[in-house]
């Protein structure tokens, strides 16, 4: 399991769009990594809505945000076009990402178990280390709290 304070584990991922995403390409700058589990249901939409609400404040910070499921490209593209999202999407179907990161867990619903992401967000300083986690990350007044960590690096 990944602590703050540890090296990021890189990734290249495809975007909705095609073009890939490598993480050490935004060396030398913060970025936020926000897991969530399914594009279009309600809590993934509303944390997807309220980053892209804010994205000028994290730019003004100097920060990068990327979102990762592992929903496909093409379902990324749909959800980014359907909710006017400008956030960056990243699509992880083989779960390389989730996995490194340690979000891909036993959940519960109506007594069964199965596997998914723990909606989980990663502050990556500029240095390329783990500067905060938040892990079982519940929706309402999350992006502020993150918007505060990034402006404390």
């Amino acid at each position: 399991m990944l602590s703050e304070g540890d090296k990021a584990p890189d990734f290249e991922l495809p975007q909705a769009g095609g073009e890939s995403v490598k993480l050490s390409g935004f060396k030398g700058r913060p970025v936020v990594i926000f897991f969530y589990p399914k594009d279009d249901t309600s809590g993934c939409t509303k944390e997807a809505l309220d980053f892209t609400e804010r994205l000028d404040a994290f730019g003004e910070a100097g920060a990068q945000v990327i979102g990762i499921s592992p929903d496909s490209v093409k379902s990324h593209g749909k959800f980014r076009d359907k909710h006017g999202l400008t956030v960056t999407l990243l699509a992880d179907e083989e779960k390389t990402a989730i996995q490194a990161y340690g979000v891909w867990a036993e959940k519960k619903m109506y007594g069964r178990a199965y596997m998914g992401v723990d909606r989980s967000t990663f502050l990556i300083g500029n240095d390329g280390t783990i500067a905060r986690i938040w892990r079982g990350v519940k929706v309402p007044g999350h992006v502020d709290e993150v918007l505060a960590a990034v402006k404390a690096l």
